[in-house]
């Protein structure tokens, strides 16, 4: 991956319906600040208190589906409150698709988008390979299916327990958490204000000339 001065970095649950919502947003106020988007596909952190959606109170689950309902709505975006394929039987292998798209310098995101939407949108098995790798040839082509693997090379998988233990030492406990130079925001309703800090982060960068002058 290139380098560049800003990021948003996402550790997300490629199975989170939050993730999901925030997606095309996260994207929009990275590219608005310059910033690369830097994807960090993750499990549950139980080490910080995650706790998975379906071993939570009754009252909970039901406020979730709620909330679900109520963001659906008022961001305009297809949603199955009750998924064929949720809760997945795994989402590694989605995820590391994903990290192995980016690794390969592909568009990860847009892929990560499509079975994101394929999970609760579409009604599509996430954990099955051949419908991965249709995900993956319709959104970057054949290059893409060829990296859906079970197993994936070792790097892959060294970058997807790596992904983890960042999130952890981070202190992140629920995703999607939104990173911009170490400062966290939980939960795709922070999207704001993490277009706050990357727009502030911005400036620091810019040399003050170019400020005054422009």
């Amino acid at each position: 991956m290139v380098e560049t001065a800003v990021k948003l970095e996402i550790f997300y649950g490629i199975s989170s319906p939050w993730a999901y919502f925030g997606a095309p947003h996260a994207v929009k106020i990275a590219k608005a600040n310059g910033a690369e988007v830097v994807l960090r596909p993750i499990r549950i952190i139980e080490a910080n208190g995650g706790i998975p959606l379906r071993t939570r109170p009754d009252a909970r689950q039901r406020y979730h589906a709620v909330e679900l309902d109520r963001w659906r709505r008022h961001l305009n975006m297809p949603l199955n409150l009750t998924p064929k394929f949720y809760p997945c039987a795994t989402i590694e292998r989605a995820a590391q698709t994903v990290i192995a798209a980016q690794t390969a310098g592909l568009d990860a995101i847009s892929l990560s988008f499509a079975i994101q939407r394929g999970l609760w949108a579409e009604e599509r098995d996430i954990a099955d390979l051949d419908t991965l790798r249709d995900i993956a040839t319709a959104t970057i082509g054949p290059e893409g299916a060829a990296l859906v693997r079970d197993p994936q090379p070792d790097d892959i998988v060294a970058e997807w327990h790596g992904n983890l233990a960042e999130a952890e030492r981070l202190g992140i406990f629920g995703t999607p958490t939104y990173v911009v130079n170490g400062e966290l925001f939980w939960g795709q309703d922070r999207l704001e204000f993490a277009g706050r800090a990357l727009a502030a982060l911005k400036q620091e960068q810019t040399p003050s000339a170019v400020r005054t002058f422009r």
